[in-house]
């Protein structure tokens, strides 16, 4: 009986490490997805915005202040140059 509790706190003990230790991959997941996403609206963007002389560049900072904050995130970089 001592024996399966002894393998019982270690199975638990492996699930927490687990746990533990996957969370950064997620996150770095999750952020990767996200810039994906920044950097299509911002193509996007810049396809319509060739029309109105407006246009952004496509960087690592462009790339991640949308992909974090989307829609709002591309109305910030507009307003940021219109008035830099």
């Amino acid at each position: 009986m001592e024996m399966a509790a002894y393998f019982l706190v270690a199975v638990v003990l492996l699930y927490l490490l687990a746990k533990v230790f996957s969370w950064p991959f997620r996150m770095l997941g999750k952020l990767i997805l996200n810039s994906l996403l920044g950097l299509v609206l911002l193509i996007i963007f810049n396809f319509i915005g060739k029309s109105f002389g407006v246009t952004l560049g496509i960087n690592a900072a462009t790339v991640l202040i949308a992909g974090f904050l989307g829609v709002p995130g591309i109305a910030f970089l507009v307003i940021f140059k219109l008035f830099l």
